[in-house]
């Protein structure tokens, strides 16, 4: 294991800007894996350094291919992670909307580029990030129709579900969009939580890597039997939503099967603790996406169903 600074930026009054790398194997640029971005992506630094941990142990064991090199970043924002702030402390600018980045703009502009001009040349590129919406997901990969990915390839990671969904014009300023254009085979890696940590879903991550790296032979790696993906779109899920604002409290989780008519979750009043709406799954299916707030506003998409 090589650890190496991937980009710096000199502090004036505190400890200097760090983007730390941990690199595997040598040689083809084969495997970059990209954690926090934001400061609030908690799990995907955690599913990082599990990762990291893992291959330690590949790589003293020989059982990364000769002439490969994995290289994973767990943290392209440490500044917003040591304040818990999800986006750039002094001007709240998001560095994943940033990219390819500029080397002489602004501060986030800078970090984009020079992390992007260190990754850009990898094979495979996967990304674990987060959504806007704050929520627990069941994981899975989320793939742009942008045309240079290859569909088949995501269904080596063994999870329960792709999505494929359409290119909006922001995601040109991306990490993902931007692999794609320098022909990185790139991956969005969702996994449950985003602020907090979830151990299952963190080692379902790192099986799901290792079954993809060993899948294309990468690494030597025996693990259990992969499911069949099934890919999906963002149409397709079906959406919950309130019609009172209060607060939230769920009945069920992530991941959990419904029955049309099963109750999901009731809205309270803030103020006398009346039950004021009680929210119910329209189809069978999925639970695929959860509010996770305590409070939720009215006409909020708080569950989206995958339907069987």
């Amino acid at each position: 294991m090589k650890k190496k600074i991937i980009y710096s930026i000199d502090g004036l009054y505190r400890d200097d800007f760090r983007v730390t790398g941990y690199e595997f194997g040598e040689g083809e640029k084969t495997l970059c894996i990209v954690g926090a971005m934001r400061g609030n992506e908690v799990q995907q630094l955690y599913c990082c350094s599990m990762l990291i941990k893992k291959f330690k142990q590949l790589e003293e064991e020989g059982r990364i291919k000769e002439g490969c090199s994995i290289l994973i970043i767990p943290s392209a924002n440490p500044y917003s992670m040591n304040i818990k702030k999800r986006f750039w402390p002094t001007d709240n600018t998001d560095i994943n909307r940033m990219f390819p980045g500029y080397d002489i703009g602004e501060t986030t502009q800078r970090i984009a580029d020079g992390v992007f001009n260190e990754i850009k040349d990898y094979k495979y590129g996967i990304q674990f990030t987060s959504f806007y919406m704050p929520g627990e997901y069941v994981p899975h990969i989320r793939m742009m129709k942008l045309g240079y990915n290859e569909m088949e390839l995501a269904k080596l990671f063994g999870l329960p579900y792709i999505v494929e969904r359409e290119v909006r014009p922001y995601d040109t300023t991306t990490l993902n969009y931007n692999w794609q254009v320098w022909e990185t085979q790139a991956f969005s890696f969702y996994t449950t939580k985003t602020d907090s940590i979830d151990k299952t879903s963190a080692g379902q991550a790192v099986l799901s890597i290792l079954n993809f790296l060993s899948a294309l032979k990468v690494v030597k790696y025996h693990g259990p039997k992969q499911l069949e993906s099934r890919i999906i779109t963002d149409t397709e899920m079906v959406s919950v939503q309130t019609a009172k604002s209060g607060f939230f409290d769920s009945k069920v989780n992530a991941g959990m099967k419904v029955k049309i008519g099963e109750e999901l979750a009731d809205i309270i009043h803030p103020y006398n603790g009346d039950v004021i709406e009680t929210l119910y799954s329209p189809v069978n299916g999925t639970v695929f996406f959860m509010h996770s707030e305590p409070l939720t506003y009215a006409n909020t998409a708080v569950f989206k169903i995958v339907e069987d």
